[in-house]
């Protein structure tokens, strides 16, 4: 029984550790600059066991989560973020170590190009847990944070994810790669001198 406890307490340090923080390193997104980000939660499904939250509550955290993770990139093409809330759950109180609950959120992601006015993805499904931190891991989130903390982190999440999604998908697929400039070379035209001079 020691033996079990002190793994479960181990690895609950080590999520600690690796807890998703609001500000990390930026990621390589080329010309990437976000013009509008999108939240949506009114056909969102909560899970049967779920706090209460309004879709206005959700739609404020994720587009503030959003806005921090990719509102700091400055590429010189625009785009645009649309997140759908699909479903949820935030963890109610549960009892310790036997039943803890872990919240989650299922969200769906369009990106869409400003300039050549066309999506570079449509319904990109994510779902996303919650970090676990050394006193959640016991005792569970629904003890340890509020539904708005739980909600806080949950779009942090979102947030994080879709970064790291694009920063694949432009290195894969050079989604945010600087385009070839479109200026046209002028045409010669013949110019006649001035009579009067």
């Amino acid at each position: 029984m020691l033996r079990a406890l002190t793994l479960i307490t181990g690895l609950a340090l080590m999520g600690a550790c690796t807890q998703t923080q609001v500000y990390e390193e930026p990621e390589s997104l080329g010309e990437f600059k976000l013009r509008v980000n999108y939240a949506f939660a009114e056909k969102a499904r909560k899970g049967p066991v779920s706090r209460e939250a309004t879709p206005k509550e959700w739609e404020d955290a994720i587009q503030n989560a959003v806005n921090i993770r990719l509102g700091r990139y400055e590429g010189a093409q625009e785009y645009d973020i649309g997140i759908s809330l699909e479903g949820f759950m935030l963890a109610p109180p549960g009892v310790p170590v036997i039943y803890n609950p872990k919240s989650t959120a299922i969200v769906l992601v369009n990106v869409y190009d400003v300039r050549k006015k066309e999506f570079l993805a449509k319904g990109k499904q994510f779902q996303v847990l919650e970090d676990t931190t050394g006193e959640s891991a016991l005792t569970g989130s629904g003890h340890t944070r509020t539904r708005e903390e739980q909600m806080d982190g949950l779009a942090l999440k979102v947030a994080d994810r879709v970064e790291e999604w694009l920063a694949e998908e432009h290195k894969d697929n050079g989604w945010f790669d600087k385009r070839p400039d479109l200026i046209q070379p002028l045409e010669s035209v013949e110019v006649t001198q001035n009579p009067a001079s």
